[in-house]
């Protein structure tokens, strides 16, 4: 009988054995990577809308519920402290983005205004934000359940062509400077505009070796292709792109060609992917060209008759809707970024608040776990997803600062500006 009951015992271990191990589901998988690892975004445009719809009046909104059913005016909001809650984030950098349609005076008054209400929305609500200057402060933001905020200024014509406004910047808590924005600085060329330092000025390099000696995060987002050779020439510390794609999947400029991706290994730095259509979808934006020449074409045959010119650009609109952005094709960025440069050189910065139209299934900030689930399902790890909701910018932030450290008895720079 024991023999018996030995010979069962034995097949039912062999049974289990042989049976199949439940895996967890791609919704399980990225729900516990989000539980461990919270998501910090690298781009969020918040402070600029405070600006625009509000006048920076916190008497005129509550930042708890900015969705369409909340009672103060100004719109639809993508951003508010519920949806970032849903979403699962733990950590966001704050743009202080002014406009590069003014003087380079104007532009550091009104991003030092951008700064100051960064600081005065931390105030307004203590219990769920927390100013953070350090990777120590996003830990430590995390373990108290409060959204690590730090400051990432977006162009570097917010410095004035001045180190010493660099350095003022820095104390004031910014945390990363974006080096152009849609137009070239007097010492970077961007993306999007005509070249005319040809990458790098000299001062530029002045300005990039500057924020490696405080700490900074250099973001290249935004910058020429010879723009972000030069940095990567230059820069001893890891660099990232605050809110971009992969050029490949999306020819837009904005977006990181691979002949800069396979440079990131070396850096150590990563691509914050984007949510933004134009740079997710090629589709969309082959559209939005198509849409451009029409319209020109149709002011052209309607001289001096605004509304028929509206009103053919209006039925090609009809004939030709507008395509879609979709989260699998933001999965397809993140898919090439790690076939080409590895899986430790990707984070998420989606640009919410700073677009027009967003990604089907990523409306607004609750909506991240979505893009979690979907590279689940297309086998990454929950050590993978661990790594891209806030792993991968923690350590860029730590090495950002550890070249800081090294670089603590380097004098500032006196360099300055010669056009």
């Amino acid at each position: 009988m024991r023999k018996f009951s030995a010979r069962i015992g034995l097949g039912l271990a062999l049974m289990g054995l042989a049976s199949p191990v439940l895996s967890a589901t791609p919704e399980e998988t990225a729900r516990a990577a989000l539980s461990r690892s919270p998501i910090i975004d690298g781009h969020n445009d918040v402070p600029e809308q405070l600006r625009a719809r509000y006048g920076n009046d916190f008497s005129k909104f509550d930042f708890h519920d900015m969705s369409p059913t909340a009672a103060q005016k100004g719109g639809k909001m993508h951003t508010d402290l519920a949806r970032l809650k849903k979403g699962m984030v733990g950590g966001q950098f704050w743009s202080v983005w002014v406009t590069t349609g003014q003087s380079e005076s104007e532009a550091v008054r009104e991003v030092t205004e951008q700064i100051d209400v960064v600081e005065r929305l931390m105030a307004a609500y203590p219990k769920d934000l927390m100013l953070a200057k350090r990777a120590d402060d996003i830990e430590l933001a995390f373990r108290q359940h409060r959204i690590a905020s730090l400051i990432g200024v977006e162009g570097g014509h917010s410095i004035g062509s001045s180190l010493g406004v660099l350095r003022q910047l820095y104390r004031a808590g910014a945390r990363y400077m974006t080096i152009t924005h849609s137009k070239n600085t007097p010492w970077a060329d961007s993306a999007t505009d005509v070249p005319k330092s040809g990458g790098l000025a000299p001062f530029g390099v002045a300005v990039v070796k500057e924020m490696n000696r405080l700490g900074m995060l250099v973001d290249i987002s935004h910058v020429s292709e010879k723009t972000m050779m030069d940095v990567l020439n230059v820069t001893s510390a890891p660099l990232i792109f605050s809110h971009s794609g992969a050029r490949a999947i999306d020819g837009h400029p904005r977006n990181v060609p691979d002949t800069v991706l396979a440079r990131l290994k070396a850096n150590g730095g990563i691509v914050m992917q984007v949510f933004l259509p134009d740079y997710v979808s090629e589709e969309v934006r082959q559209w939005e060209a198509a849409k451009a020449a029409e319209e020109a074409r149709s002011n052209s045959l309607f001289k001096g008759d605004p509304a028929g010119a509206a009103g053919a650009l209006a039925d090609w609109i009809a004939a030709h809707p507008r395509p879609r952005a979709t989260i699998a094709q933001v999965a397809d960025h993140i898919d090439h970024i790690r076939e080409v440069a590895g899986i430790d050189h990707i984070g998420l910065g989606g640009d919410f608040d700073g677009m027009d139209s967003v990604v089907e299934g990523l409306g607004d900030v609750s909506t991240y776990p979505a893009l979690f689930v979907e590279l689940a399902r297309r086998g990454y790890s929950q050590q993978d997803l661990e790594k891209i909701a806030c792993r991968n910018l923690i350590r860029v932030l730590r090495a950002a600062e550890g070249v800081a450290k090294a670089k603590s008895g380097d004098a500032p720079s006196n360099q300055t500006f010669a056009s």
